[in-house]
């Protein structure tokens, strides 16, 4: 009997996967099968958080994450829509504190908020959102405005 090709849930929507190599990345799978871009790759090292998605609402590194380990599993990405209120608050406070920048690594920001948001049940003290930022790096800024960001992002923030 064949197994059923591997499954991963993305943003809400299932996509299977025949054919998976058993050493596709995540990140490569999401980027190149599913044509999820905003998930970047910096460093295919897990040392600059460019690739941070949440996998069951956890922090993951999609460039060490292989894609067959999170078969059937729920995946969180940058692409998450509207609909996800934590990733869309998070979107907005680096909207209003400028903290865009040239973007590159702004996925992976978000999604290390989201993931600590998510673990502490939906809010978060600033000294946890900004540990939780600890593995992520910005090549162009000197994070005044990601800090910023992040003070929108607790309770009685601006």
């Amino acid at each position: 009997m064949t197994r059923p090709p591997p499954r991963l849930i993305v943003n809400g929507r299932p996509f299977d996967l025949p054919g998976l190599p058993d050493d596709e990345r995540l990140l490569d799978t999401l980027r190149w099968r599913l044509g999820m871009k905003g998930t970047k790759e910096g460093c295919r090292t897990g040392g600059c958080g460019a690739c941070t998605v949440l996998v069951d609402g956890e922090s993951t590194l999609s460039c060490l994450t292989l894609a067959k380990e999170v078969d059937g599993r729920s995946v969180t990405t940058i692409e998450a829509g509207p609909e996800d209120a934590v990733v869309a608050r998070i979107r907005s406070a680096f909207a209003a504190a400028g903290a865009l920048q040239c973007g590159y690594c702004t996925p992976g920001f978000v999604m290390s908020l989201a993931g600590m948001i998510r673990e502490r049940g939906g809010v978060a003290s600033r000294a946890e959102l900004l540990e939780a930022l600890g593995g992520n790096l910005c090549r162009c800024t000197g994070y005044a405005s990601i800090v910023r960001a992040v003070d929108r992002l607790v309770p009685g923030g601006p």
